[in-house]
C-alpha cells in the first residue's frame, strides 16, 4: 500500500489549508482513514479520524476548526484546516488501516504545515 499526502504549506495563522491522501496498492477494504502530526522532541498525536462507516473522531485542540472527510471511490481522505494557529505547526502524517486478511496500518511521508503568527 503507498500513500501520498499533499497539501502542506506557510499560512499565516487565521489562515486555512487542505491535506489529502491517496491509497493505492493492494486495497481490499480500508477500515480507517486519518491524520496525525508531530513536532520535535514530541509524541505523534492523532489529530482526526475517520472510520469506514463515516464517524468521526477530533483530538479535543482541532474540534471545531477541522473537518476530516474520506473519498471511497478514490481512497482519499483529505483533512480541511480552518482557523490555523501557530500551535498547529508541524508534520502532518495520513494513517490508513487496511483490511486483508488482518488489520495492517500504513504510514504516508508526511507533509509539513507551518503556521506564522
Amino acid at each position: 500500500v503507498q500513500l501520498q499526502a499533499s497539501g502542506g504549506g506557510l499560512v499565516q495563522a487565521g489562515g486555512s489549508l487542505r491535506l489529502s491522501c491517496a491509497a493505492s496498492g493492494s486495497i481490499f477494504s480500508i477500515r480507517s482513514m486519518g491524520w496525525y502530526r508531530q513536532v520535535p522532541e514530541k509524541t505523534r498525536e492523532m489529530v482526526a479520524v475517520v472510520l469506514s462507516g463515516g464517524n468521526t473522531d477530533y483530538a479535543d485542540s482541532v474540534k471545531g476548526r477541522f473537518t476530516i472527510s474520506r473519498d471511497n471511490a478514490e481512497n482519499t481522505v483529505y483533512l480541511q484546516m480552518n482557523s490555523l494557529k501557530s500551535e498547529d505547526t508541524a508534520v502532518y502524517y495520513c494513517y490508513v488501516v487496511v483490511v486483508r486478511g488482518g488489520h495492517y496500518g500504513h504510514w504516508g511521508q508526511g507533509t509539513l504545515v507551518t503556521v506564522s503568527s
